[in-house]
């Protein structure tokens, strides 16, 4: 534990400043991430601590601003994705992609259970070269583990733009509980990650 340091301020008193990590002093990081379809992904990272913000949207595409139904359509080139607003300081990015790495299957490619198509694919879209490092490792780590008993597909590509999806789409989950969708594949997937990652909700 760092005692700090004793500086002399002004008169002859002392004064401890408490110094502070390099981790520390960054107070926000952002991550956008594609797992198949963004209401699963979003009602999942909303319930984490030190996530700040979960946002669905679309990235990885040729098209500006595109649609949902374009995105649907297969035409654009996007993967639904959400982007994440999150504190390093309670939770760091390799936790934040161990869990994603857990909450949706990595190893099919352009496809999540029954919805298939490019826009379902599993993609790590890295802000930085640190972030680019860490996917890499997570994934290192999640495929010698064989907690899916076939190599990760995910593609890590370098973030470019991502684009917010129209506003019924967000917190979908939250405000279509009964929803037919959301009662037979999000409601599950959610109870599953609450029993597994109990500690790392909020309160």
């Amino acid at each position: 534990m760092s005692r700090g340091r004793t500086v002399r301020k002004g008169s002859n008193r002392l004064k401890s400043v408490k110094l502070r990590s390099k981790k520390d002093m960054v107070e926000q990081e952002v991550a956008t991430l594609a797992g198949g379809c963004f209401w699963c992904t979003e009602a999942i990272f909303t319930e984490l601590k030190g996530v700040e913000s979960v946002e669905s949207g679309f990235s990885g595409g040729q098209v500006e601003r595109p649609t949902y139904d374009q995105v649907c359509d297969g035409d654009t080139g996007h993967a639904e994705a959400v982007q994440l607003t999150f504190k390093p300081s309670v939770i760091s990015y390799q936790d934040l992609l161990r869990i994603f790495f857990t909450v949706h299957n990595p190893t099919t490619p352009n496809r999540q259970g029954h919805d298939v198509g490019a826009q379902y694919r599993s993609v790590v879209f890295y802000h930085d070269d640190r972030q680019k490092k860490e996917a890499e490792q997570v994934i290192k780590e999640v495929n010698a583990s064989k907690i899916w008993g076939r190599p990760i597909v995910t593609e890590v590509l370098p973030y470019s733009v991502f684009y917010k999806a129209e506003d019924y789409h967000q917190q979908y989950f939250k405000n279509n509980p009964l929803a037919s969708y959301c009662e037979n594949i999000i409601a599950p997937k959610v109870t599953k990650f609450r029993r597994q990652y109990l500690l790392k909700l909020k309160e």
